[in-house]
């Protein structure tokens, strides 16, 4: 890859990997996949975003794998994983079913955690045997189930045909995003982040996004405009969490509250104030805290750490 993928100090660089292997997908397609931490310890599968990589988790990473089993993958033609001619939500599915079956044990629990388009593959997951055999707790992260063209805000105009149009135009580019520079800084900050996200955090997230092939973000892009997983939202059983910037342009919190409202068994929906979409970027510490209130309830059964009154 012609361009540094990734932030290379600071609490976003990327931590190595205690191991690394390949999951091969229902198509064939390969997937790399990284394991950090204890291999005895509680495991957390993490799903990634659009145009995002392994690199996006490393702030939760670094701090789960000192006791918790990090499993992070990258979508196909992401990161390290070879594009595939296969685009589609079945697809995304069939990739994180295959992670699954590569790392995890038979009947071991896991909480996935999915951001924006990770957050899609686990609702076209919603059904499949192996994730409702692997999945404890779910947390979504800046994400949703359809509309995405239609209700985003990237484009300021009022909601409506034109606006739609031009989104989609926009979104769907096959343009190259070229060197990040401070200009295209400022432009990814205004459409994925919110206006007071720290400067090292806008280069974090920009050296990733800029990093994806542009034939691969035009394809998902393709993808994503005409998704459709409400039935998907119904179909997810396990217990999960919602969490979402208040500023998101990309998508929007109508598409959380949508996503509370039908899923079956919703844990809350936490809105961040001044967050945008690159949420597990932007409010570290706060995805972190409630990846681990998901760990100790659903799957090492601890429940959270309370502190008695007068204590």
């Amino acid at each position: 890859m012609s361009r540094i993928a990734s932030v290379t100090t600071g609490p976003y660089a990327p931590p190595v990997p205690s191991r690394t292997l390949t999951a091969v997908s229902a198509d064939g397609a390969r997937l790399h996949v990284e394991v950090h931490g204890p291999d005895d310890a509680p495991p957390v599968v993490l799903s990634h975003g659009w145009t995002c990589s392994t690199a996006f988790w490393a702030a939760q990473i670094r701090e789960l794998a000192t006791d918790h089993r990090v499993i992070a993958y990258d979508q196909r033609g992401h990161g390290r994983s070879p594009a595939s001619p296969a685009c589609t939500a079945e697809a995304l599915a069939d990739d994180l079913e295959a992670v699954l079956a590569e790392t995890l044990a038979p009947g071991e629990k896991a909480v996935v955690v999915g951001h924006s388009m990770g957050g899609m593959t686990v609702m076209a997951a919603a059904g499949r045997p192996r994730f409702r055999e692997h999945a404890a707790a779910v947390l979504l992260c800046s994400t949703g189930s359809s509309r995405l063209v239609a209700e985003s805000r990237v484009v300021p105009l009022r909601a409506g045909r034109v606006r739609t149009w031009i989104t989609g135009r926009v979104l769907g580019s096959r343009a190259p995003l070229g060197p990040v520079t401070p200009v295209a800084k400022r432009v990814l900050k205004y459409a994925t982040m919110g206006a007071g996200s720290a400067p090292h955090r806008v280069e974090a997230c920009a050296r990733i996004v800029h990093a994806c092939p542009r034939a691969v973000r035009h394809a998902w892009s393709a993808v994503l405009a005409a998704l459709d997983l409400d039935h998907g939202v119904r179909q997810l059983q396990p217990p999960t969490a919602v969490l979402h910037g208040a500023s998101d342009r990309l998508t929007p919190p109508v598409h959380a509250r949508a996503l509370a409202a039908a899923l079956p068994n919703c844990l809350g929906l936490t809105e961040l104030p001044g967050i945008g979409h690159m949420t597990p970027i932007e409010a570290p510490e706060l995805v972190t805290g409630r990846i681990r209130e998901l760990v100790d309830t659903h799957v090492t059964g601890a429940g959270p750490v309370r502190i008695k009154e007068g204590a």
